[in-house]
């Protein structure tokens, strides 16, 4: 059915495709959400921040 040489470009496909859909869940589930959580962390001591030293003037 296949020749040897087209196995290992099958193979090869599988394995980065696999390794594509892997990343986009990790990408995902971790590193996109941990991103957003900081970035409104951020903004919002931000805003803190700007609240407390209006509130001092």
């Amino acid at each position: 059915m296949f020749d040897f040489d087209q196995y290992l470009g099958f193979l090869a496909f599988l394995t980065i495709l696999t390794i594509g859909f892997w990343l986009m869940i990790f990408l995902l589930t971790f590193v996109v959400p941990y991103w957003l959580i900081g970035n409104l962390r951020e903004m919002y001591k931000e805003r803190k921040e700007a609240k407390r030293a209006q509130l001092e003037e």
